[in-house]
């Protein structure tokens, strides 16, 4: 837990942002849409801004933001693409969270710094065979003499084809341990021989946010790669980490559905039919307030999730409510937005269809709205025991 930034800081950082957001970050996106990645020139503008490191202490190079406060910075940045918020959140969010509370003091040391500064990283939980399964992960880490050597696939990586290292989590033990402690972490620099790095995945969305696979044959890392002092704590660092996780990628969603419902409404101001706009059409405001209405709830929940993390407490279930709640509001939300603009939402000449496709995944990754179904009512259910 940290106290944060001092208040008159973090509102002067925010103003910037939302600055820096309208009037850079949103003309570029059609430079994102041509190279399918973030421009060079911005990733040093971001760099500089200090958005890599806003979770890592500031003895490290970091802003050491609390949770409500780098969520609200993910909210107010993803009003932009979500190529932005994809590139540096593995810095800020699980690569970063795990060296914190999970790293060796060398650990800290080595990499908080160079995070900070804007190296990119990856998180590599996911494989062919293996999502939210991780008793079928197959990744191994098998150790000899000086080290470990390892082998497998990782599927579905953000950041992968740009990344400098890898959070790898694979098996130290063959057989299925209880609480997953077949499950061990690993700083992989992905310059080692042995990575290959596949061709970036072609998506419905997210335009400049790549994923790929992560290749393993016979990678040999040194001793110290193991994340912490000790085999098995893996899952463990995943599971942590997934719940701020959550609450970014609900940030992220709401921060973007504003973005559509924004759009929308200019759109229904400007556009006439039968002689006036079509803003004055009630069944087109009753589009425009329920959209209100469900982003409104969630960033309050997202605020009270967060004010529960700053105090300590524990939000399994806050955070996974939050993180459905927001990702399914943002797909209604674009989809609003398309119906709204009428036939010209079906055209990649407006921005609808790119809102609409870009926020279908936010009911998939961190966890699907399925998940987080388990999640929520097993939660429920021990508290109901107790």
């Amino acid at each position: 837990m940290t106290t944060g930034m001092d208040e008159e800081s973090f509102q002067a950082f925010i103003e910037h942002l939302q600055r820096y957001v309208r009037e850079r970050l949103i003309p570029a996106e059609k430079e994102i849409d041509t190279l399918n990645r973030v421009p060079d020139a911005i990733l040093a503008e971001m760099r500089e801004m200090g958005l890599f490191g806003l979770t890592i202490p500031e003895a490290f190079g970091g802003a050491d933001m609390n949770v409500s406060q780098y969520v609200e910075t993910i909210r107010v940045l993803s009003y932009a693409s979500p190529a932005y918020r994809s590139i540096l959140a593995m810095n800020t969010g699980m690569v970063c969270s795990a060296l914190r509370y999970h790293g060796t003091d060398a650990q800290r040391a080595f990499w908080l710094p160079k995070l900070a500064a804007g190296v990119i990283s990856s998180f590599g939980l996911s494989e062919p065979g293996s999502g939210s399964d991780s008793a079928a992960l197959q990744t191994r880490a098998v150790r000899d003499s000086d080290g470990y050597i390892l082998n497998g696939t990782k599927r579905y990586i953000t950041n992968a084809p740009f990344a400098d290292v890898a959070l790898i989590m694979a098996r130290t033990s063959k057989a299925n341990l209880p609480k997953n402690k077949h499950v061990s972490a690993f700083l992989v620099s992905m310059t080692l021989a042995g990575i290959t790095v596949g061709q970036p995945d072609k998506k419905m969305g997210q335009t400049g946010s790549q994923i790929a696979d992560i290749v393993m044959e016979d990678v040999r890392v040194p001793a110290d790669s193991l994340l912490g002092e000790a085999e098995g704590i893996g899952f463990l660092v995943a599971m942590q980490a997934l719940d701020i996780g959550r609450l970014s990628i609900a940030a992220a969603a709401t921060g973007y559905a504003r973005r559509a419902l924004d759009t929308a409404l200019r759109y229904a101001t400007e556009r006439k039919a039968f002689g006036e706009t079509i803003a004055n059409f009630q069944l087109v405001q009753a589009m425009l307030a329920d959209s209100e209405a469900e982003i409104y709830a969630a960033e309050c929940m997202i605020a009270d999730a967060c004010r529960r993390a700053d105090a300590g407490q524990k939000i399994l279930k806050e955070a996974a409510t939050t993180k459905m709640f927001a990702s399914e509001m943002c797909g209604r939300v674009t989809d609003r937005c398309v119906q709204i603009h009428g036939g010209a939402g079906y055209l990649a000449e407006y921005q609808a269809e790119r809102f609409y496709r870009d926020s279908r995944v936010f009911r998939i990754y961190e966890g699907t709205t399925q998940i987080m179904h388990l999640v929520i009512a097993k939660q429920m259910l021990r508290e109901f025991d107790v």
